[in-house]
């Protein structure tokens, strides 16, 4: 993208902010996290503040240190070279002090405040996704599959924040539910955009298996998701008739919206639509899991 293409302002630093540590994702993120803490503690109580900010932060430092980390490959993809690194709205450096020292404040809130089983789960999570998951993308199209740890992890320092075991089977059933919902997660992102990624030097899965077939996989994974689901109310996550009936209404719905993957005709209208769906999936899933212990 050309220089001259860039817009003659340069945007607010709020504004720059807000994209550079990928708020939006940062704060689902840290729903989830919720999700693990009052599924702990079975309500709500003044922990739940310093849990939520801390993970938050981290979240946040850990995204901005992606996009120092990927800034020459973003500014490759019409997707994100307009993030403020590519864009030149701030420097690698400022960055890359500010990624640190929003995860070293995260961490630190956690530590402190909490434990230190918190604080070091979210330091693995900062360590699997910028030291891991982001270099083995360049190498691998299957980087995902051990990626999706990053999606596992956010439920557990929430747990682990509130007292809880890391080796309960509650959480383990929790975070496996994120875990394998991660996947298709990314690989219709990855149907939206596979020109940009494969333009940028990433090895994708449409060039493996092409569109109709990684559809299809997609399809299946998304299947696994709405079936771990019935991991929850085994291990009394939940136990309420609502929140029963929200989940199990939200499964078929993802499932039944996720059946036109397995068309021969193939639109991005279909990958958007269902991209939009599991994105709702993941907020109904963790709806569910907050409200049960209010409904009984």
């Amino acid at each position: 993208m050309s220089a001259t293409a860039l817009p003659a302002h340069r945007p607010s630093f709020p504004a720059t902010l807000v994209e550079l540590t990928k708020l939006r994702i940062s704060g689902a993120s840290t729903f989830t996290a919720a999700a693990g803490y009052i599924a702990c503690r079975r309500g709500v109580d003044l922990g739940l503040l310093p849990t939520l900010a801390g993970i938050l932060l981290l979240a946040m430092g850990s995204s901005a240190l992606n996009e120092v980390q990927e800034r020459h490959l973003d500014a490759r993809m019409p997707r994100t070279w307009h993030r403020p690194l590519p864009r030149g709205d701030v420097s690698p450096a400022v960055a890359g002090i500010l990624a640190g020292t929003l995860a070293l404040t995260g961490f630190l809130l956690l530590d402190f405040f909490l434990n230190p089983a918190a604080a070091w789960l979210g330091a693995l999570a900062l360590a699997w996704y910028n030291g891991f998951y982001t270099p083995l993308k360049r190498v691998s199209a299957f980087a995902v599959v051990p990626g999706s740890l990053i999606g596992a992890l956010p439920p557990a320092i929430g747990w682990a924040a509130a007292g809880g075991s890391l080796r309960d089977p509650a959480i383990l059933a929790l975070a496996f539910v994120f875990f394998i919902w991660q996947v298709p997660h990314f690989w219709l992102l990855v149907a939206l955009h596979a020109e940009g990624y494969e333009q940028a030097g990433f090895p994708t899965l449409v060039k493996v298996f092409g569109r109709t077939r990684l559809a299809r996989l997609t399809f299946t994974w998304i299947c696994g998701t709405a079936a771990a689901c019935s991991l929850l109310p085994v291990f009394r996550l939940l136990g309420t008739l609502p929140t029963l009936l929200l989940l199990a209404g939200g499964a078929l719905w993802l499932v039944l919206g996720a059946l036109p993957l397995l068309r021969e005709d193939l639109r991005p209208a279909v990958f958007r639509r269902v991209f939009m769906n599991i994105n709702l999936f993941a907020l109904i899933l963790t709806a569910a899991v907050i409200l049960d212990p209010f409904l009984k």
